[in-house]
């Protein structure tokens, strides 16, 4: 009988403990860390706010923060849009930069776990071709959901403004409101529809790429009538997992924010005495100052990235093993490499 959702949780929970813990290893944890952070599978623990008043301090450490943006955009307003352009350029480049090493790391985190040894170098040599693959599939992913919310945001838009309902507001109140209400929705079961593909293509599409050297749409074409003749199962798998992250999430957020308070007294601390050494000293913004609060910044956050990177390998090995073991009984290949069959018995020597 083939396992549910349900049935594969204890599975994952041992496989990660004997991978993590039996026994530890801080340079398999370290190259976790890495991978895990690389291939997207860590949440982000980034709900909470910190806001500091600071009306509460004093005039000349306002000034001294402030002085250089002052005036700065009415002053140079072409200035101000090139580095404006220059900063989404940067930002779009960045973010494509980092789906094609996420779409590598993914099959690195996959080997990983199968395995139960992180080799980054090794895998990335191994996973080029079929992350060049993952990469094609999540770019064209994200155009067609740029090309879906244009669709679904702009057309309505334009109609209510061509109707002219803007411009009378208090007119069309009632429809203004279903209207913005049912754009939501719509808008939920997008976000809901996006994030399933997802998944599934990330738990289940993956080994078979990675098993058998196919691309993402030959991989949805095979799982398509699997999906099609277990809807309840692989519905139970999603609800399952929604559970376990939001579980995760909580107790992994609670420690991520406990450590992000102890690291961030010591940082704080610092940036704060540099802050008003400058100010004792006369120091004024200049190519120099704002080089070393770059760089200072810089490294207390990487600090902080790399701490809850560290303390969220367990998620990152969890979810995958907990993929694996559910879809191992669905897929042969990945069953034969998880349990492969016992090798036969060489037959009796015969003398002559």
């Amino acid at each position: 009988m083939t396992p549910s959702a349900a049935d594969v949780i204890d599975l994952a929970f041992r496989h990660a403990k004997e991978q993590l813990f039996r026994p530890f290893r801080f340079a398999q944890w370290a190259r976790l860390a890495l991978v895990g952070v690389l291939a997207g599978e860590m949440g982000s623990f980034n709900g909470c706010s910190f806001h500091f008043p600071l009306h509460n301090q004093p005039r000349g450490t306002q000034h001294f923060l402030a002085a250089p943006w002052a005036g700065f955009g009415t002053a140079h307003p072409a200035l101000l849009a090139a580095l404006l352009a220059a900063f989404l350029v940067f930002w779009l480049g960045f973010a494509v930069l980092f789906i094609y090493i996420s779409s590598v790391m993914r099959f690195i985190l996959f080997d990983s776990v199968v395995e139960r040894q992180c080799h980054v170098r090794r895998g990335w040599s191994r996973r080029q071709q079929a992350g060049i693959r993952l990469f094609c599939w999540q770019l064209a992913l994200m155009l067609v959901t740029i090309a879906a919310l244009l669709i679904v945001i702009g057309i309505p838009v334009a109609g209510v403004a061509m109707l002219g309902w803007f411009s009378r507001a208090s007119e069309h109140v009632l429809g203004l409101v279903l209207g913005g209400i049912t754009l939501f929705l719509v808008l939920l079961v997008l976000l809901a529809a996006l994030v399933v593909i997802q998944v599934m293509t990330k738990d289940f599409v993956v080994p078979q790429m990675a098993l058998e050297d196919i691309d993402a749409l030959e991989g949805w074409r095979r799982l398509w009538p699997q999906l099609a003749a277990e809807k309840a199962g692989y519905a139970g798998y999603v609800a399952i997992k929604i559970a376990l992250a939001m579980g995760a999430a909580i107790i992994f957020g609670i420690i991520s924010v406990i450590a992000f308070l102890l690291l961030l007294i010591p940082i704080g601390g610092v940036g704060a005495l540099a802050v008003l050494g400058g100010k004792a000293a006369g120091w004024d913004w200049n190519v120099l100052t704002v080089t070393a609060a770059v760089i200072f910044g810089c490294v207390a956050l990487g600090i902080l990235i790399i701490a809850m990177a560290l303390i969220s390998v367990p998620v990152a090995v969890f979810f995958p093993a907990y993929a694996i073991y559910f879809f191992a009984p669905r897929y042969l290949p990945l069953r034969a490499l998880l349990w492969p069959p016992p090798a036969a018995p060489e037959p009796p020597e015969t003398r002559g």
